[in-house]
C-alpha cells in the first residue's frame, strides 16, 4: 500500500462492527474509502437498510462518518 500525490491512508470502520476490526485502504477520498470497505463488508445487518460507516484519514485524523444505502451503495455525509 504506497500512497501517491492522489490517494491518501483511510482507517475504516462500519459502526456495528467492533472498531478492531477496522481496515487501512490507500483512496483518493473518504467517499472512496468509504465504498471500497463496502465492497469487502460481510457483516451486513439484516434489515437491508444503511449501514454508517466511519472514515478516518491516518495522517491528520479528521474523520468523517456515512450513511451508506444497501440498495445502492452510494455514500451520503452524515452530520
Amino acid at each position: 500500500m504506497t500512497n501517491t500525490a492522489e490517494t491518501r491512508a483511510f482507517r475504516v470502520h462500519a459502526r456495528h462492527v467492533d472498531a478492531h476490526h477496522a481496515r487501512t485502504l490507500i483512496e483518493a477520498s473518504f467517499e472512496a474509502a468509504a465504498v471500497a470497505y463496502m465492497e469487502h463488508l460481510h457483516d451486513l445487518p439484516d434489515d437491508g437498510g444503511e449501514i454508517s460507516v466511519v472514515v478516518r484519514e491516518v495522517e491528520s485524523g479528521h474523520e468523517h462518518s456515512f450513511r451508506v444505502h444497501l440498495g445502492d451503495g452510494d455514500p451520503a455525509s452524515e452530520a
